[in-house]
């Protein structure tokens, strides 16, 4: 208990509550004195010793539970025990129409199986959940596990199974039965994930070191990274940008000592006689044009803000750049970007844009800019979407995106989340791969660099 308390006091200090090691031995003292035994009386002499101001009473309050316990999540019913052999008959028959992934998690959630904690763990590390270490966090780190799992599909599914069970003459009142425990059991995964993804934050909290260093946010994920992680990193991009500059023109540099200009060579002796004494070399280096589409709804915003810092820092190795923002409609963004920082340009966005969860509608936002835009694209575009392709089932708008693409000189897209993702729930990512001529993963600021390197410089 003594290690758990430790543990507890080092995730309020990361929470912003100030804790000295006074106060630490006066926990420890009073614990000593009032036990464990009763809960509320714990609770309290922990919150009476170690919190002073009312603003440090909610991150007491949430982090709490999460060390010591708040109670299981509703038990998961098994329905399977009830069913007559010929409701499982049914049952069976109309399971066979699935694929064999989501045929498991259907059966998994009929049996009333929760996951186990290697599996709860796996999960985790697929989201980036091992990273996180900022509670507002937690249901974003929770929707995320449940995309992992299909539970959209998993609903959707689950749907049509009663209606063909009805079909096949199952008794109404055993279906809204079924129904009924069906939606409990989803409820209580649902409370699992929730539980597990606060827990997790909270001992990241508890091993988090004031000497984080830069190398470890490079490397984190946008989707764990804090509002003081993401201050430090706009510090940051001003270097990585000088830094990207100065390999650009070595690249640019070394380039020139490349393959033999024998018309140019030719014309710069002529006042030799010919006779070759300058020997001249090919440099078809060029700066691109840039467009760039950006999604800034809730789950982009710190990748598509880091990108255009990126890119801005950058303007004077862009001949030209267009940029443009989406939520559920698009924006043209690159008179914000006059005079203003990228994270202040992005707040005046979004003042325009309130972002929000499933609200995304990246196919309407190709038709406005196929209605208004189209022309900033040519032959020397490089054309760029920064977004992980979900789209909340809206449709993705295949045949405007196939226009732009042919219209441009390379299309690339720059996408956070993980490829064996991509298909999943809403995401329409799969759909835009083959019309794509690369796709690269930034779900870190040392990937996003790297991707910034590769996009800057083109030959013609």
């Amino acid at each position: 208990m003594e290690e758990r308390i430790v543990k507890f006091i080092s995730a309020l200090r990361s929470g912003g509550v100030r804790v000295s090691l006074a106060e630490s031995t006066d926990a420890f003292a009073a614990v000593e004195n009032l036990g464990v035994k009763d809960r509320d009386s714990f609770r309290l002499s922990l919150r009476a010793t170690l919190v002073k101001d009312l603003e440090s009473l909610p991150t007491f309050e949430e982090l709490f539970p999460l060390f010591f316990g708040s109670g299981e999540p509703p038990p998961l019913m098994n329905l399977t025990e009830d069913l007559t052999e010929e409701e499982a008959n049914m049952l069976a028959q109309a399971l066979q129409e699935y694929g064999q992934r989501l045929r498991d998690m259907l059966e998994r959630l009929l049996r009333g199986e929760e996951l186990t904690p290697e599996e709860l763990e796996g999960l985790g590390q697929m989201v980036g959940l091992n990273q996180a270490d900022d509670l507002r966090y937690r249901e974003w780190m929770a929707r995320r596990m449940q995309r992992a799992l299909q539970f959209e599909q998993v609903r959707k599914a689950m749907q049509e199974i009663m209606e063909l069970m009805a079909q096949m003459g199952m008794n109404k009142e055993r279906l809204d039965q079924m129904r009924q425990l069906i939606a409990q059991n989803m409820e209580s995964l649902r409370e699992q994930l929730r539980q597990h993804a606060g827990q997790r934050i909270a001992e990241n909290m508890a091993e988090q070191r004031p000497e984080d260093n830069l190398d470890g946010l490079m490397d984190r994920p946008f989707q764990a990274l804090s509002d003081s992680d993401m201050q430090k990193l706009r510090q940051e991009v001003r270097r990585l940008a000088a830094l990207l500059r100065s390999r650009i023109a070595l690249r640019q540099k070394r380039a020139k000592t490349g393959q033999l200009d024998a018309k140019a060579t030719i014309r710069s002796n002529l006042k030799h006689g010919g006779v070759p004494f300058q020997i001249k070399h090919r440099d078809r280096t060029i700066k691109p044009k840039l467009v760039v589409i950006c999604d800034i709804s809730t789950s982009m915003r710190h990748c598509t803000e880091l990108m255009l810092s990126l890119l801005y820092e950058l303007q004077d190795q862009v001949s030209k750049s267009h940029a443009f923002a989406f939520i559920d409609h698009l924006e043209y963004i690159t008179p914000d970007f006059q005079g203003n920082r990228a994270n202040e340009a992005i707040q005046q966005v979004l003042v325009r844009m309130p972002p929000g969860y499933y609200s995304t509608d990246l196919g309407h936002s190709l038709q406005n800019f196929s209605d208004d835009y189209l022309d900033t694209i040519d032959h020397r575009t490089t054309l760029i979407v920064v977004g992980d392709g979900r789209n909340n089932y809206n449709d993705p708008r295949l045949d405007i995106f196939k226009k732009m693409a042919r219209r441009s000189r390379r299309t690339l897209w720059l996408n956070p989340e993980m490829p064996m993702l991509w298909g999943s729930g809403d995401s329409d990512m799969l759909e835009y791969v083959p019309l794509c001529d690369k796709i690269l993963q930034v779900s870190t600021l040392s990937e996003l660099t790297a991707a910034v390197d590769q996009l800057l410089v083109e030959k013609s």
